[in-house]
């Protein structure tokens, strides 16, 4: 029996830190929701940050001014978390729900129609089978928002911390153009977030894939 036949407008959801390879496992459901004939809309977490690429580095500036270095994704004050939370309550309770693109380079923008670095409009999802999530914040919960609760399979991609580095490092290098030190400084920018926001999910989770490397990753800044 499919899960559809099961659960009502079903959620799945995998969350991750940036670089712990949410993507991958992302595509492998897609082959499975794909073999099954299901149709799934998906939501990718980077749009739910709260500032486009220029406003976010604005107030990264502004943070730091006032002696905040660790100002980050990671956090919920850069992203739109309770909106969130309402688009999956929305989707559990009529089947459908708005939903937008963030544009990370100049490729998805001619695809979307958007500059890089900025968002799409809102627009309504069209029909589905399930919705689908891919992104940092799929289990979060804190006094003010449960985005959690209405997620039936929440699944967590926890790689140990160096192949995540060395996979952050890779990916924003080489698809997003930044340097190993800028992609370093960021690492640190978000490691009290990583502690507080994203780890805490991954005792929320249904299961947790944790990767291991099959290379040496003592050093990920130099892999």
């Amino acid at each position: 029996m499919h899960i559809t036949e099961k659960i009502k407008n079903p959620i799945i959801a995998i969350t991750g830190s940036s670089g712990a390879g949410t993507s991958s496992v992302m595509t492998s459901f897609m082959h499975i929701f794909s073999r099954l004939k299901l149709v799934a809309n998906t939501i990718e977490g980077d749009s739910m940050h709260k500032y486009n690429r220029a406003d976010m580095k604005k107030r990264i500036a502004e943070e730091e001014a006032k002696g905040n270095n660790h100002f980050s994704h990671f956090g919920p004050d850069a992203n739109i978390l309770g909106e969130l939370a309402n688009t999956f309550r929305t989707y559990k309770e009529t089947g459908t729900a708005k939903r937008r693109y963030y544009i990370h380079n100049d490729e998805e923008g001619k695809i979307h129609g958007s500059p890089s670095g900025t968002f799409t409009p809102w627009s309504e999802m069209p029909e589905s089978d399930l919705l689908f999530y891919e992104g940092l914040h799929g289990g979060f919960v804190n006094d003010k928002v449960n985005v959690a609760e209405n997620v039936d399979l929440l699944i967590g991609v926890v790689p140990i911390i160096n192949l995540e580095w060395v996979q952050k490092i890779h990916r924003d290098k080489n698809a997003r153009g930044y340097s190993t030190e800028a992609v370093t400084d960021t690492i640190l920018r978000r490691m009290p977030d990583y502690i507080s926001h994203i780890c805490p999910q991954f005792s929320k989770t249904d299961i947790n894939f944790q990767r291991i490397p099959t290379v040496d990753t003592s050093n990920p800044f130099i892999a």
